[in-house]
């Protein structure tokens, strides 16, 4: 069953942006894909929840394309995109916290849906590293909305990274594991988190039900 326009969360744009997303999905040799790029990530980095549906249009886009004429126009100006944002994500980060997570929430959301060979791009391994590794930051363990942030990217996507690159991911918990023993300053949901987190990886990317119980009921609380 095909998904509807209204699946992808695309009612919020204008009637001729939905137009040309809606051709884009459906037939991408009728539009310009860089303008298409463009606009998918312009809303995913003003809006929290488009930024975790905009991977599953990317990746219909792309099926799309490929379908049609073997081509990687549209993923290439998306990658493309990524890269200039990601140069600028600490300029980002000091601007606007929000834009911030909803750019790693997408580029974690872009590295989860679009596959080569069914295996992740390369291109996004070290980037995705180096957007959790900055998440995993004295500062950024010290706001609870980016240490949950980090937390739900590791969760959909942590098994995999570690696939990509082991080491990484490592460097990555030896972070938040000084984090969490040594940061004397953060606040009791932070510590919640990175605990979950540090014992979610520890039992091979799954919780024990006792586990998940305890601290989704500790969450809720």
């Amino acid at each position: 069953m095909e998904n509807s326009a209204e699946d992808y969360r695309i009612q919020s744009f204008d009637l001729d942006t939905q137009r040309l997303l809606k051709t884009a999905l459906k037939d991408p040799s009728l539009v310009n894909l860089e303008k298409v790029s463009n606009i998918i990530v312009d809303q995913s980095l003003k809006d929290t929840v488009f930024s975790k549906e905009a991977g599953r249009i990317c990746y219909t886009i792309v099926q799309a394309e490929a379908k049609q004429n073997n081509g990687n126009v549209f993923r290439r100006h998306l990658l493309n995109r990524l890269q200039q944002e990601f140069k600028e994500r600490e300029e980002m980060r000091a601007r606007s916290l929000q834009e911030w997570m909803c750019y790693v929430t997408f580029i974690c959301n872009i590295f989860d849906y679009l596959k080569v060979n069914n295996m992740p791009m390369v291109a996004l391994v070290h980037p995705v590293y180096d957007c959790l590794m900055r998440l995993a930051k004295p500062d950024a363990l010290m706001n609870e909305d980016e240490v949950d942030c980090l937390v739900v990217q590791l969760h959909r996507i942590g098994e995999q990274l570690e696939k990509a690159d082991s080491q990484r991911m490592n460097d990555l918990f030896f972070l938040l594991r000084d984090g969490f023993l040594l940061q004397e300053s953060l606040t009791s949901m932070a510590r919640l988190l990175l605990l979950e987190i540090l014992e979610f990886r520890a039992g091979g990317w799954m919780l024990s039900s006792t586990a998940h119980k305890y601290y989704y009921s500790e969450i809720a609380d």
